[in-house]
């Protein structure tokens, strides 16, 4: 049976940033992320270079992969009043995973509108292209988040961005709570999934809710079997956003992935 890279999104075991990744490592993930965004929190991008390899330390000694990090500020890149201090503030970011050891961050970009003429797409462009340009120089990849537009939206989207170093964080339960088809995608992406949550969901009278992992609809064996047919190597990272018994939920995700 295939050995596949497992991690945790450290928020979702709503402990402290260090009882997370110990969590983490007895759970027996095998890597984690964590969210930088937060200047109060102890990983962002104000930390000293001290507290960064204190940091970066600190996993190795629990033994686990820093799988990416999530540089969402929560309001993606189609405002154009914003987009000036928010890529400033992603490229910052950028330089936090390559002094941390990772080469991913994650983020949600806003809903790309299926009309190309739509003013957002030009002023989604402009920023991503700057961003990813900036992390491909520094050897870290883009990830952006499916779940608010279609696969083939968002690929002709990245399709128009002239570096490689953007791409897809693959969360197959934000599609299908999103009313969108959450497997043929990974083959229309394909080279473009860097980094994947692996997350559950329904839809309840066209609402979305999340459940534990492996008691939603998504089709967790044929999600993974595609994912090989593409090669891809990278993490399952547990993400569990809700839910009274995060640390139960996500022993048992872990449990889940390992059987496939």
């Amino acid at each position: 049976m295939k050995k596949r890279k497992i991690g945790v999104m450290i928020e979702s075991f709503r402990l402290d940033t260090k009882g997370g990744i110990r969590k983490a490592a007895e759970v027996g993930a095998d890597g984690f992320q964590v969210v930088c965004t937060v200047p109060e929190r102890p990983v962002s991008a104000e930390m000293s270079q001290s507290a960064r390899r204190e940091f970066r330390d600190f996993a190795a000694q629990q033994n686990l992969r820093i799988s990416a990090l999530c540089a969402d500020f929560g309001c993606g890149f189609l405002d154009p009043a914003r987009n000036d201090e928010l890529v400033a503030k992603s490229k910052k970011c950028v330089d936090l995973a390559v002094d941390l050891g990772t080469d991913v961050i994650t983020t949600h970009i806003g809903t790309i509108p299926d009309d190309e003429q739509n003013p957002k797409w030009r002023i989604g462009l402009e920023a991503l292209s700057d961003l990813s340009e900036y992390a491909a120089s520094k050897g870290v990849s883009l990830a952006c988040e499916t779940g608010p537009e279609s696969i083939p939206v968002l690929k002709r989207f990245l399709d128009r961005i002239p570096t490689a170093a953007i791409g897809v964080n693959y969360d197959p339960a934000n599609l299908v709570m999103g009313g969108f088809e959450h497997l043929d995608g990974v083959g229309i992406v394909g080279n473009y999934i860097f980094h994947t949550h692996a997350k559950d969901g329904v839809r309840v009278d066209g609402q979305p809710k999340e459940v534990p992992l492996g008691e939603g609809a998504v089709d967790f064996p044929e999600w993974l079997k595609r994912l090989d047919a593409i090669g891809y190597d990278g993490f399952l990272t547990i993400e569990r956003e809700v839910g009274l018994d995060p640390v139960g939920d996500i022993t048992k995700a872990v449990q889940f992935l390992r059987t496939l």
